[in-house]
């Protein structure tokens, strides 16, 4: 019995019943994603409508720009700038400064190897004190030979002595002043070779030229130093010094704009270093030659203040003014397309974009900065807001961005 009632049970393998059941099991699920989706499009059509917009970008804008009468660009140069180096050939043996380093006039930067010299100095002054020596022996023999001489004539004209005792006093006489001034000279000569030696030693001492500040060190300890830097692995200059006050901006003006360009006209200059900050400047010269090359001719614009952080070779941006800044005239100011902002009830407001959705917020009104208009609160610069914005466009709704 067990065996018929197995042999009875078998799975209904046909295709009919196996998709009569799946389609009645996807028939409520299908429905219902039917629904969702129709719902969501229903919500994105008309409660939550997407609007095209065009934006624009919230700046900061500085006043002296509505009276900037030309730009220019170019670079910061120090106009008192010196290789130092040494008059004399030798072993650098000692170097007291490096990178950074600030100096004074004739401070001693650098010494080369002396020993040499020194010793010759020394020489020369041991050949002085001799030739002083030899100056006083002489004056001594002069003296003797004077009185003898002397002696000499008043016997003679006694007729106590010969003539020719007398001749033989008067030439030793004249052989004593002879030495006397052998002796001067020679001490003027051993002066003159002391005076050499010393100046030798002091060859051996590299000192600043003015007061500046060490942009390069260009030899280090044990390198050979020439003024000619022939020699294979010599150096030339031991640093290189700036005189940080001399600093001015080179800029290259076009032939054609150099007419709008003046001496003592009043700059803003703006480093690339320190993009948030102006400096205030005045054209210095405007050198007498053109660059044929380039059709440019070089303007050197000064600053009015000094700033430790302005370094020699960064790179500048010089803006021509028609008139000198006025007071309050050098602070940057938030500003915008005045198409953006919109009339509200007691003030205005602009549409803050947010993502891809907008955000109205309520901003003060200033006065105009060229062809924009300077607002006060609610935005920053790099914000993006909505310019020409729809009438229907209202704040929370959804946007996409158009290419204008």
């Amino acid at each position: 019995m067990a065996n018929e009632d197995l042999a009875k049970l078998k799975i209904d393998k046909s295709a009919a019943a196996f998709g009569g059941h799946r389609k009645k099991r996807l028939r409520p699920a299908l429905a219902v994603v039917a629904l969702v989706l129709v719902a969501l499009a229903a919500y994105s059509l008309f409660l939550d409508p997407t609007v095209e917009v065009e934006v624009a970008t919230v700046s900061l804008v500085y006043p002296t720009q509505t009276f900037t009468v030309l730009n220019a660009s170019g670079y910061v140069v120090a106009q008192r700038k010196a290789a130092v180096s040494s008059k004399a050939t030798g072993l650098l043996e000692w170097l007291g400064v490096e990178e950074g380093s600030r100096v004074k006039k004739n401070e001693v930067i650098a010494r080369l190897e002396d020993r040499d010299v020194k010793a010759a100095s020394e020489q020369a002054a041991a050949n002085l004190e001799s030739a002083h020596a030899s100056l006083a022996q002489a004056r001594a023999e002069l003296q003797d030979a004077m009185l003898n001489y002397n002696r000499g004539k008043d016997l003679l004209a006694k007729g106590f002595i010969a003539q020719m005792d007398h001749d033989a006093a008067e030439a030793r006489h004249k052989r004593a002043q002879a030495a006397v001034a052998g002796a001067e000279s020679a001490i003027r000569a051993a002066e003159a070779a002391l005076r050499a030696a010393e100046v030798a030693v002091e060859y051996t001492l590299i000192r600043a030229p003015f007061d500046a500040v060490v942009l390069t060190k260009d030899a280090d300890v044990g390198d050979i130093v020439t003024p000619f830097g022939a020699a294979v692995n010599a150096r030339a200059a031991v640093v290189t010094i700036a005189d940080l006050s001399s600093l001015q901006v080179e800029a290259d003006v076009s032939e054609s704009n150099l007419a709008k360009v003046k001496a003592g006209q009043p700059c803003e200059l703006q480093l690339d270093a320190l993009p948030d900050q102006r400096f205030k400047g005045a054209v210095h010269m405007i050198v007498p030659t053109a660059d044929r090359s380039k059709a440019s001719v070089m303007v050197k614009v000064r600053f009015i203040e000094r700033d430790p952080r302005i370094l020699p070779e960064m790179s500048a941006k010089v803006a021509f003014l028609e008139r000198e800044a006025a007071a309050g005239e050098e602070t940057p100011r938030i500003a915008l397309n005045p198409k953006a902002i919109v009339a509200r009830e007691g003030g205005h407001a602009v549409f803050l974009v947010e993502a891809d959705r907008v955000k109205e917020v309520p901003v003060r009104l200033g006065g105009k900065i060229g062809d924009m208009i300077e607002v006060q609160g609610g935005v920053r610069p790099g914000d993006k807001v909505v310019v020409n914005p729809p009438k229907k466009l209202k704040g929370g709704m959804r946007i996409t961005v158009t290419e204008g």
